[in-house]
């Protein structure tokens, strides 16, 4: 048995291949054990924690300090034997690679966490949560990119002519891809000016609808119809957006028109009748009613009104009411509505002029 063990195989016996792999798999054993038993415990602890600091920190010795000790258990364990110099070699640079790995995943994860601990203060957080998954994209590609010239660097190979080359490649495809680069840009504009979220109700020149995802290169909006518009971000912020966010009251102007048979008395009383149909609705804030002006062929009626509610239907379903009760009490009233008439003076020879009204066209004659 000894002999067997003293054997030498690359300048190391089978006692030490022996020792080397019994260390390793007791060491990852008592790893994995410390990481099941107590880590995942406190792991649970700090999710129900109000603070992210602690997240912060459980985030890092998850994604960097525990796969870290796993690394330098088996590092260690392969360190304990004579190795040759390529042996050598091969384990610095896989050691180099490792923990540039982990070094980028670390600054990546706390970098995510930072922004979604940011993002999840503000209102609607979580919806806005959803959004940070293409400014990550780019984060991430250009934390990998330091992170692969770190590597190089360390490994010998000369970084300055690599970032020369990707400066001139880096000026080719920008060229090549300007509206796609345009997009990505303005992407960051809509992240940080935050003209609309996801949810937010806008009207973009003749189209409208509820956003439904903002990405990279384009936006997606629900319409009232059902179907899902495209936008390019470009377009988003080129255009004039209404956004009825922030909209909490609906200001409401409508105009009634009557006829010039209308009494004086009737005149006088329509403000003051159209005010108190007004104030019998809830939520409402009457502002004024005023005889307007004289037009070609009615007294016109001028109404200003609040509807606190930025629901459209609460507002049609009041307007329609008003309308109702205007059209009932200008019928109690013997108040007729007007509607576009000229008179016709007919002449003849030896009689009087008579006065006939007659209904105003339209320019197609009906």
């Amino acid at each position: 048995m000894n002999r067997l063990l003293n054997q030498t195989y690359y300048h190391n016996s089978v006692f030490d291949y022996l020792f080397a792999l019994g260390a390793i798999i007791i060491g990852l054993l008592l790893l994995r054990s410390f990481k099941h038993v107590f880590f995942n415990r406190f792991k649970n602890w700090v999710k129900g924690t109000k603070t992210h600091i602690d997240d912060l920190a459980v985030e890092g010795i998850d994604r960097f300090l525990m796969p870290a000790l796993y690394f330098a258990i088996i590092h260690a364990g392969i360190s304990y034997l004579t190795l040759s110099e390529k042996a050598q070699n091969l384990l610095s640079v896989v050691t180099t690679m490792v923990i540039t790995f982990l070094f980028v995943r670390l600054i990546s994860s706390t970098i995510l966490l930072l922004l979604k601990s940011y993002v999840r203060k503000q209102s609607r957080g979580e919806e806005k949560v959803k959004q940070l998954g293409g400014l990550m994209l780019i984060i991430n590609a250009v934390i990998w990119m330091v992170g692969l010239l770190f590597l190089f660097d360390n490994m010998g190979y000369n970084v300055t002519t690599i970032i020369t080359g990707l400066g001139i490649g880096g000026i080719a495809i920008a060229l090549a891809a300007q509206n796609i680069l345009g997009d990505v840009f303005n992407y960051f504009v809509i992240f940080f000016d935050r003209p609309f979220e996801t949810g937010d109700f806008i009207v973009i020149d003749d189209k409208s609808g509820t956003v439904d995802y903002i990405g990279i290169k384009t936006t997606r909006v629900k319409s009232l119809s059902g179907e899902l518009l495209v936008f390019a971000n470009s377009d988003l912020t080129k255009s004039r957006i209404h956004n009825y966010k922030q909209m909490v009251r609906r200001r409401v102007v409508f105009k009634i028109t009557v006829t010039y048979q209308t009494s004086l008395e009737n005149m006088k009383e329509i403000p003051g009748l159209i005010e108190g149909i007004v104030k019998e609705h809830s939520p409402v804030e009457f502002d004024r009613s005023h005889f307007m002006n004289y037009g070609d062929s009615s007294l016109d009626y001028e109404t200003c009104y609040y509807v606190l509610s930025d629901q459209y239907n609460k507002y049609m379903d009041i307007q329609q009411s008003i309308n109702f009760r205007i059209f009932e009490e200008f019928q109690k009233r013997g108040i007729e509505f007007a509607y576009p008439t000229r008179t016709l003076f007919v002449v003849n020879d030896g009689t009087e002029a008579q006065e006939e009204p007659m209904p105003r066209r339209n320019a197609s004659g009906f």
